[in-house]
């Protein structure tokens, strides 16, 4: 079965506590702390597999957890890792936040390998908190929270061109003598219930990938029969050919039947609308009235809205090289660029919502700023920073959060140093 869309709840690993100990060894009656530190708990991964085009396994198995970091020991040891878990889909999965449906990660395009949700922090041990006056500390930090979402994966199709059309106009029948594809074909309404890829060789030019994106009816954009289902997958092509039955073999207009589609287009989204298209007029061989020809009446609508119209039999194989031909030059004159969605929602968005307290204090004595406090440790240890995108997302949290407004109270001026747990970078507005 074909799944392209499924609902799963995702965690990551705890971190494990610090420890509290002493040393105790013959002969040294009065030894000081040795709590050793907790371990770091594991990430949640999602990763591209080549290897798979559906999200079946996840209608068997919807609880994915990472693995918790083990607390610290005696002797200054550390507590082991917890174990990352890595996620495996397909290219074009589009990872959402469930509640809010917004994107959290598209695995496209250089989104191969995503750390999705980082494991807790490791809390430290009790040897970390021995000052002069304090020799025998008996605290330890816990290890930090695991983090936990519930997600919809959507798998989208990643195609340049998509076939669209009514039913029985001849999809699969086209896409399987222009490409390598084998769709299974019937005379059956909805026949194709599996979008279906192929990729067109052309003597000369690039190729170009072909999905035949099942046949549609009206009122998909509300979710007619599988509408919505069909529709998502044509969000990424960047050329639309509209399939029609010139012959009327179904006693369907072919004009009525462009208008028809290209309504439910916009009417799911006006991006789709906007995509250029080509007219492929299929089944021409069984017209059998060449003066009343509905390939005229295609041409006369819309080529002069600069869609063109091909004539062509999808069994014969007539007039499909100058249709592909012209689909190529028009992919040419595009972006080549997959189109991938962009994030919209911030796992950490959770922690920067909370109203846990910070301190903001300038150290005289290293002559930085020093930010601290549970939320801002939480931050730190949960976003990834390398990235781009996480480093602007917490750059967005220092502001929100009303830190940088705390930080020019205490009179910072551009470039000058603040210190948050271990990191440290230059302050300009």
């Amino acid at each position: 079965m074909f799944a392209d869309r499924a609902k799963i709840y995702v965690r990551s690993g705890k971190g494990g506590d610090g420890h509290v100990s002493f040393r105790r060894e013959k002969y040294v009656p009065a030894g000081g702390p040795d709590g050793g530190d907790g371990g770091r708990g594991g990430d949640v991964i999602f990763q591209v597999d080549e290897g798979l085009n559906t999200l079946t396994d996840f209608r068997h198995v919807g609880k994915y957890k990472a693995g918790d970091g083990q607390e610290g020991g005696k002797k200054n040891c550390r507590g082991k890792d917890g174990d990352d878990i890595v996620i495996k889909v397909p290219e074009g999965t589009v990872i959402r936040e469930f509640h809010s449906g917004k994107v959290i990660v598209d695995m496209s395009g250089d989104n191969r390998r995503v750390i999705l949700l980082k494991g807790g922090k490791g809390g430290n041990g009790n040897q970390h908190y021995a000052t002069s006056t304090m020799q025998a500390p008996k605290y330890a930090q816990p290890g930090q929270p695991a983090q936990e979402l519930e997600l919809l994966l959507e798998l989208k199709v990643i195609a340049d061109v998509g076939l669209v059309g009514f039913p029985n106009v001849g999809k699969s029948t086209l896409l399987s003598h222009v490409s390598n594809a084998r769709p299974k074909i019937a005379n059956y309404h909805f026949t194709t219930l599996n979008p279906h890829l192929g990729v067109a060789e052309l003597p000369g030019m690039k190729s170009f990938v072909i999905a035949d994106i099942p046949g549609l009816i009206e009122g998909a954009s509300e979710g007619v029969g599988l509408g919505h289902e069909f529709l998502r997958h044509i969000e990424r092509t960047k050329v639309i050919i509209h399939v029609v039955d010139a012959a009327g073999t179904e006693g369907r207009d072919p004009v009525a039947d462009v208008y028809a589609i290209n309504g439910e287009l916009a009417k799911y989204s006006g991006e789709l609308a906007k995509k250029p298209q080509v007219i492929a007029a299929n089944k021409v061989d069984a017209i059998y009235d060449p003066e009343d020809s509905p390939v005229k009446r295609l041409k006369e609508e819309f080529e002069p809205e600069g869609i063109r119209v091909f004539a062509i039999s999808a069994v014969s194989g007539q007039g499909l090289k100058e249709l592909l031909y012209h689909v190529r030059t028009m992919l040419d004159q595009l972006d080549e660029k997959p189109t991938v969605f962009e994030t919209e929602y911030y796992p950490e968005q959770m922690l920067a919502l909370s109203d846990e307290p910070f301190t903001v204090e300038y150290d005289e004595l290293e002559q930085e700023y020093v930010v601290e406090g549970p939320r801002i440790e939480k931050m730190l240890g949960y976003t990834n920073l390398e990235s781009e995108k996480g480093f602007a997302f917490f750059q967005g949290f220092l502001k929100d959060a009303g830190i940088l407004d705390k930080l020019e109270e205490a009179g910072i001026q551009e470039g000058d140093t603040v210190r948050m747990y271990g990191l440290r970078f230059d302050y300009y507005k």
